[in-house]
């Protein structure tokens, strides 16, 4: 049986749970992922949508996009909760806002095409131009 993690924003107004069941983690270096967090790629683990429930603060969470493809901030401390992706199907949980430590690690970098420049991947993991080829 999963074990259940939770996560917060840098605030603390907003906290979730979710089963330490993902499905998959990536770092993503697209120009959006960037901006989003600030930094040079955002690590994060896709798991189904069910398996994160928010149980503080949902009345804190700003959604950016529509009902099944959108980025959830906090509206406090706008840091990025998870983004809603595969038409509402799963979230894309950014590791950072972990409080505990999931026993999934990224597996891989994609969008390595638009990455910084001014940032090096120094580790061995595979690296593709967009998504990971089907």
């Amino acid at each position: 049986m999963s074990r259940t993690l939770t996560g917060q924003c840098f605030c603390g107004a907003v906290h979730y749970t979710v089963t330490d069941a993902f499905r998959y983690a990536a770092n993503c270096h697209c120009s959006n992922c960037r901006r989003r967090t600030g930094s040079a790629f955002k690590p994060f683990a896709g798991i189904e949508r069910e398996k994160l429930q928010v149980t503080k603060g949902a009345d804190h969470l700003a959604l950016f996009g529509e009902v099944d493809a959108n980025d959830t901030h906090c509206k406090s401390c706008g840091a990025l909760l998870y983004s809603v992706v595969r038409d509402g199907a799963f979230v894309h949980v950014p590791m950072g806002t972990l409080v505990d430590d999931p026993t999934i690690r990224p597996t891989h970098h994609i969008f390595v095409g638009s990455k910084a420049p001014w940032f090096t991947i120094r580790d061995t993991l595979p690296q593709y131009e967009g998504h990971v080829p089907s």
